[in-house]
């Protein structure tokens, strides 16, 4: 099986201005795939060249089998793209705006318009020029998906949407996935990444630093925990820095500050017998492994 979106050594530059540098990307059917960096890593070059709206300085990517430049025609017709800067006609009523698009494509069910438009609490009726930066978002998500793509580029998308239509948006991203579709999701979002992707990039500086699920890079961050024991016994600190995946270990009256890679297993079976009163654990999420990879250097 093909991938859904595939690149090799694709690189862009402006000038001097090395905006991606030589990107290796494997992107398989059926997955939802989070493609992560700050800000100016080049996360909507990369897309902008998906697209075939850019021409790479060198390489090559495809999307769908397709070559992204030369039929990026069959490409648009086969994808859902919704751009970071998503600008639409003003003077249309969503409404409008969404039914041109269909009609240009042909294959949009209208009813599927109407549903997602109610789903995100949208009002068609309403010029988009009136609407509020989050409402426009909304019309850029019901155009990217309407015509139900085989895969869904995303850049940015959760851009101006409050908490509630986030959450929506999350659910309909699971049932793309579900269905067996594509979702290539670009943000600076670590959080909701997280909790819908199955594989993540880290971009940094135009370069590809990681590619690897998300379950696996959990596995490999590090996380602070807080080891209080009753009082008696001294604080075991040589039992727990001998613990294998311990990294750090400061010790503050009663309370052992541990940082550790990876599971607390361990820690905490060579902790109890020593009569641990508290434990308190620092959730591991992916801002803390993102800042592992970008800590160093940008320090």
């Amino acid at each position: 099986m093909a991938p859904a979106i595939a690149t090799s050594g694709l690189t862009k530059r402006y000038g001097a201005t090395l905006a991606l540098d030589g990107l290796d990307l494997e992107v398989p059917e059926g997955i939802v795939f989070g493609f992560l960096g700050p800000n100016g890593a080049g996360k909507s070059t990369t897309i902008r060249l998906l697209m075939g709206l850019l021409r790479p300085t060198s390489g090559s990517a495809t999307v769908l089998g397709l070559d992204a430049l030369r039929q990026r025609e069959l490409v648009h017709r086969r994808v859902g793209y919704l751009p970071g800067d998503f600008v639409a006609y003003r003077d249309l009523t969503g409404h409008e705006y969404l039914h041109y698009l269909a009609e240009l494509r042909g294959d949009v069910e209208t009813s599927e318009i109407d549903l997602l438009a109610k789903r995100f609490e949208l009002d068609l009726d309403r010029h988009i020029g009136s609407l509020s930066h989050g409402n426009r978002q909304k019309v850029g998500i019901v155009q990217a998906f309407m015509h139900r793509p085989e895969l869904v580029v995303l850049d940015e998308p959760t851009s101006g949407l409050d908490p509630l239509m986030q959450r929506e948006f999350l659910a309909l991203v699971r049932e793309e996935r579900e269905a067996g579709r594509t979702v290539f999701l670009s943000s600076h979002v670590l959080t909701e990444v997280e909790e819908i992707a199955d594989v993540v990039g880290i971009l940094r500086c135009g370069r590809l630093v990681a590619t690897t699920e998300v379950d696996e890079l959990r596995t490999r961050t590090r996380r602070r925990v807080e080891l209080t024991f009753a009082g008696g016994e001294p604080v075991p600190s040589d039992a727990l820095a001998r613990v294998a995946n311990v990294r750090q270990l400061d010790v503050e009256d009663r309370t052992a500050h541990v940082v550790i890679e990876g599971s607390m297993a361990e820690l905490l079976r060579v902790a109890a017998p020593f009569g641990v009163d508290q434990v308190v654990s620092n959730e591991v999420d992916l801002e803390g492994i993102f800042l592992e990879y970008y800590g160093h250097e940008e320090g």
